[in-house]
């Protein structure tokens, strides 16, 4: 019997949808697909790979109003957010307009006699893994430039968010990119272990955890493919003294509770100048009270459930934990459909917290927010790299100057100053320490999905 993948959603806990997982010999036939696709694609120019790289998200965007439905169903997402569209466009845009320069080959005129210059050549089959909490915006990071850059991808996503998978598929057959230059494969985790194995796949993205992480660098051990792993995350804000409170406040309590927390680079722990300290929780607890809880399909809700109801038993397990050790909950919200092993969980925000509790130095990954005070810069520095991970940090002053001296002793790998919780496609996507390694976006996002290759040319 075919075994399948259900998807479970958090909205009522009915089976969504249902899929087959891939055979084994569907599997290899994707394999060849994408290898024979890739001559092709690899000799027409980036200004026609554009072309249809641009047909491929205008495709995508105009599925708009049914992915909105489905992020809803599948992950929880408000429906008043209208989905990923906004962000999706910005990357893949930016990663098509820039592809031109960023590909081009590398000239060096130093040397009369001589023509040297080093191009950069695709990988081959590129593999992304895609995560369920952005399944659009973690994807198109990969999927857009690694085709860009001539590569074929084939995309495994997450069990939770299939359909979105399944959207990328439909984008790629409307813009008419060549069959087997994109595929969507729907891959277990012992397969997906498999397939990295098998020495056919050249490169592999992937977001998801650190254990997931180490679990493909075992599987990938020996082939020699390359690696781009987004993993784990706390990522902290500091909020200094000659900050813009209600500014900070703002973008703080949205970079906490936006997607219930479930956001790569959400803040999940504040450290706040004591001579600011009571003023920002006050506004921040305010602010934080328009944040409530419902069914993601209501127009009105603000905070849709998990997407699954151990996550938020995790995060309720944190806060529980912080309380005994002392810490104040300041929301404390009643709601019906907040109760043990239900995805639907309130915001709340906790003070009184210190390092020895998990909710400031373990993954939160849900909407819970930890506010401490810190007496001047050196203690909030020390603090924000208490931790095993580094994604991004943010920085609230009007001191510029001091955010740069600040940021360049945090050990992360993106420093905000007065914002939070973006992906700027300009600029390279990374992160340090158990975060992960590799770099997506902007140009080195090209050189980490292609691979150099120089001439030498003497003339004689």
């Amino acid at each position: 019997m075919t075994e399948t993948v259900k998807i479970i959603s958090p909205i009522d806990g009915s089976v969504y949808a249902e899929r087959p997982l891939a055979s084994g010999a569907e599997i290899e036939a994707a394999v060849v697909r994408a290898k024979a696709a890739r001559q092709s694609w690899h000799e027409i120019t980036v200004a026609e790979r554009a072309k249809v790289m641009s047909h491929f998200v205008d495709a995508l965007l105009e599925m708009n109003d049914e992915i909105v439905q489905e992020l809803a169903w599948q992950v929880g997402r408000p429906v008043r957010f209208g989905g990923e569209k906004r962000g999706v466009e910005e990357r893949a845009r930016h990663m098509i307009a820039i592809a031109e320069a960023s590909l081009k080959p590398l000239e060096k005129n130093d040397k009369p006699g001589f023509t040297r210059y080093i191009t950069r050549e695709a990988l081959g089959t590129v593999m992304v893994i895609a995560p369920w909490n952005y399944p659009f915006l973690t994807a198109v990071n990969s999927i857009v430039p690694g085709l860009m850059a001539g590569n074929a991808v084939i995309l495994k996503h997450a069990s939770q968010t299939l359909l979105a998978g399944e959207r990328f598929a439909e984008a790629s057959k409307h813009a008419g990119l060549p069959e087997g230059i994109f595929q969507n494969l729907v891959l277990g985790h012992a397969d997906t272990e498999k397939l990295i194995a098998s020495g056919a796949i050249d490169h592999i993205n992937f977001t998801g955890s650190v254990e997931g992480g180490r679990r493909i660098e075992k599987a990938a051990a020996g082939t020699f493919a390359t690696l781009g792993l987004e993993l784990g995350g706390k990522d902290p804000a500091y909020v200094r003294g000659d900050a813009n409170l209600d500014n900070a406040v703002e973008n703080l309590v949205d970079g906490s509770f936006f997607n219930s927390g479930q956001s790569c680079c959400g803040v999940e722990r504040i450290y706040v100048d004591a001579s600011v300290y009571n003023g920002f929780v006050e506004r921040f607890v305010e602010n934080a009270k328009g944040w409530t809880l419902g069914n993601p399909l209501d127009e009105a809700t603000v905070v849709g459930p998990m997407a699954r109801g151990n996550f938020a038993d995790h995060v309720r397990g944190q806060t529980e934990e912080a309380v005994r050790g002392g810490a104040k909950r300041h929301l404390n919200s009643s709601h019906a459909l907040d109760k043990d092993g239900s995805p639907y969980l309130a915001p709340e925000v906790l003070t009184n917290v210190n390092h020895q509790m998990s909710v400031m130095r373990e993954e939160s990954f849900g909407p819970v927010v930890g506010i401490m005070k810190v007496a001047d810069d050196e203690e909030a520095i020390t603090l924000m790299n208490d931790s095993p991970y580094g994604l991004t940090a943010s920085i609230w002053t009007e001191d510029l100057d001091a955010a740069g001296k600040i940021g360049a002793r945090v050990e992360t790998g993106t420093v905000f100053a007065n914002r939070c919780d973006y992906l700027d496609p300009g600029l390279v996507w990374t992160g340090v320490k158990d975060t992960g390694k590799g770099g997506a976006l902007s140009e080195i996002g090209y050189a980490n999905l292609t691979q150099p290759k120089s001439y030498h040319f003497k003339s004689v």
